[in-house]
């Protein structure tokens, strides 16, 4: 199916999706790709900010660009995949047994699935600034639904199949 349609449908059956994506088999390079993804959409979410601190005098759009695109896109994916050996030890404590595999894609795909909602936050802060309202509001469903995916993912991975722990 296209990924769009597992975003769209990752909002009704998150697990549901996550298994269907674990079912087709341990692919490395697919997990890569949604995380990548996840990162560029967050970068582009993050554009319109930058444009407001330029406007208003305190930052320069270019320079703060790079940084943002250098940090989202080099820096963060080795920070995922940290996230998600500790999401793995984390569901270990609770039980929960899953795989290398499954606990990188529970976090890449929930990344990916919860990024439309960061290019909406991004505009918000773009058009009213990081300290209003219903920024902060839209910022921390942005965070909710991203852990509710991820744990979700995580419980789903811990019930299938073994993935050989890669």
């Amino acid at each position: 199916m296209p990924v769009s349609t597992d975003i769209l449908r990752t909002y009704r059956a998150p697990r549901r999706v996550v298994r269907g994506l674990l079912d087709t088999g341990p692919r490395e390079d697919r997990a890569i790709m949604w995380l990548m993804v996840g990162c560029l959409i967050v970068f582009v979410s993050r554009l319109p900010a930058l444009q407001r601190r330029e406007v208003l005098g305190d930052g320069d759009f270019t320079r703060d660009a790079a940084y943002a695109f250098f940090g989202l896109m080099m820096v963060a994916p080795l920070l995922f995949y940290l996230m998600a050996f500790l999401g793995r030890a984390g569901a270990y404590v609770f039980g929960g047994r899953p795989g290398g595999y499954g606990s990188r894609v529970a976090l890449f795909w929930s990344w990916l699935a919860a990024a439309p909602l960061a290019l909406f936050y991004g505009l918000l802060v773009g058009l009213n600034g990081a300290a209003a309202p219903a920024t902060q509001m839209v910022g921390g469903l942005w965070l909710l639904v991203l852990l509710a995916f991820w744990i979700s993912g995580l419980v789903e991975a811990s019930k299938g199949k073994d993935d050989l722990d890669n």
